[in-house]
């Protein structure tokens, strides 16, 4: 037997392996305990996380943006389109076959053809199946399908992952607008106070008790509390446009009613870091992207290598229409083909470089993500302590002003010192309810961030 008859065989066997680097993850650990918490129990999230705060309205708002917003259509469209690609890099694995059809006419010119036996004019008709495979050596093909189904993933992850980023920021500016709303009412109720200050005063100076001063510091209180009003009242504003925005409306057509009343916060704990880095849809979609880079690598090893082809057709040919059907118009071609690189200036090892480059990229990304989960999930857990100390000082400061304050009123009606006293006392319980205000909101807004540090929901 000819030796040369055993290549093909061996090369379809081949055509199993596959170059470059399998795919590993790396290890990586977020350690057995987070820095700002004694425990490390953790609580199953519910897929819908923000209906822990048992608020209706929230949980409408965050349900309409996630079907009308339009940054997160846009990245399910590029799920959709990593998708596809996949099924692009799947059909190489398989034989194309393709139909070819063709008829024309020639005249040769009289000048050229001396013989006048030779027809001037030839008729061709033609049509045939025109098969083709890459048995694919070297695993090119299966490399490549490897990186898009993985880019494919990472899509996937970075879906979920703004899916998340887009139902945190909505509770963020919603939890900002009801923080804008309980400063709103404080500073209300502080202008009907000073309001009555004023008219008293006022009395008074009518009526000769008082020189005027005490009338004047009155006036600049109140219209003081006018100028926190209108503040506050644009803050919201913005916060309310903000969040029609996001819901994928116009904020001409959006509007939510005002409300002060906030139902208790949520226990939410963190659990153990490696869950966490589990969970995280950022961490999962830096992990694919490493795995794609990756089998780039064997693309790129594959180029140094011949690329074998196998190429068949079939069909009829004949000169005249007539004939077309006849046996005698069968064609049939059966053949090999292989292109081998002999000289390329150095293009393939620098492709190999490339991809080895952009694999350590990956790999480099991949580990700082990591680290960004870590500490976003210890930054919103010492947030929490701090906020929670913050919210229990500011109580105890609150009862202490607002007896300051009833001390100050009572010297002042007795003679014993000036209304400059009063108004400081009034300030005072002014700027400790709204900070307790700004605070609660800060809770939530911070449980928030740690929900979704902690990836959000899962199932």
């Amino acid at each position: 037997m000819n030796p040369r008859l055993l290549l093909l065989p061996t090369a379809l066997l081949l055509g199993s392996c596959k170059l470059g680097p399998d795919f590993k993850p790396p290890a990586a650990t977020g350690g057995s305990h987070w820095k700002e918490s004694a425990t490390t129990s953790g609580q199953h999230l519910p897929d819908a996380w923000w209906k822990l705060f048992s608020d209706a309205k929230l949980n409408q708002l965050v349900d309409r943006s996630l079907a009308a917003n339009n940054d997160l259509a846009a990245a399910k469209a590029r799920v959709e389109t990593a998708r596809a690609l996949v099924g692009v890099d799947r059909a190489r694995l398989f034989p194309t076959l393709n139909l070819a059809a063709a008829a024309g006419v020639d005249r040769a010119s009289a000048n050229v053809v001396a013989s006048p036996l030779i027809p001037l004019t030839n008729q061709d008709y033609r049509a045939s199946f025109k098969l083709a495979y890459d048995p694919d050596l070297w695993g090119r093909n299966k490399r490549l399908l490897e990186s898009s189904t993985a880019q494919a993933a990472a899509a996937a992850a970075l879906f979920d992952a703004q899916r998340l980023g887009l139902a945190a920021e909505v509770a963020r500016q919603y939890f900002v607008l009801r923080g804008l709303d309980a400063q709103d009412a404080v500073v209300k109720d502080t202008l009907v106070s000073r309001k009555e200050a004023l008219d008293l005063q006022k009395t008074k100076t009518d009526a000769g008790l008082t020189d005027g001063l005490a009338t004047s510091r009155a006036r600049t209180e109140y219209e003081l509390a006018n100028n926190d009003l209108a503040i506050v009242q644009r803050q919201r504003g913005s916060a309310e446009h903000a969040l029609a925005v996001l819901c994928g409306t116009r904020p001409s057509d959006f509007s939510i009613a005002s409300k002060v009343a906030e139902p208790a916060l949520p226990n939410i704990r963190a659990g153990l870091p490696a869950s966490v880095l589990m969970r995280r849809p950022d961490v999962r979609a830096a992990e694919q992207q490493l795995r794609a880079a990756n089998a780039q690598i064997g693309v790129a090893q594959a180029a140094f290598y011949p690329n074998f082809s196998l190429l068949g057709e079939a069909g009829l040919e004949s000169l005249k229409i007539a004939d077309f059907l006849a046996w005698e118009s069968h064609i049939l071609s059966l053949g090999a083909a292989a292109v081998a690189p002999v000289i390329d200036a150095g293009a393939n090892q620098a492709r190999l470089a490339a991809a080895r480059s952009t694999c350590d990229e990956a790999l480099a990304g991949y580990r700082q993500a990591l680290l960004v989960a870590l500490r976003e999930v210890e930054d919103a857990l010492v947030d929490l302590k701090g906020l929670a100390r913050s919210r229990t000082a500011l109580e105890a400061a609150l009862a202490s002003s607002k007896d300051t304050r009833q001390l100050s009123q009572e010297r002042y009606n007795q003679g014993l010192t000036s209304y400059l006293e009063v108004v400081d006392a009034d300030r005072t319980v002014l700027q400790t309810r709204l900070a307790l205000s700004m605070v609660d909101a800060q809770q939530r807004i911070t449980l928030t961030a740690l929900a979704k540090a902690l990836g959000g929901g899962w199932k």
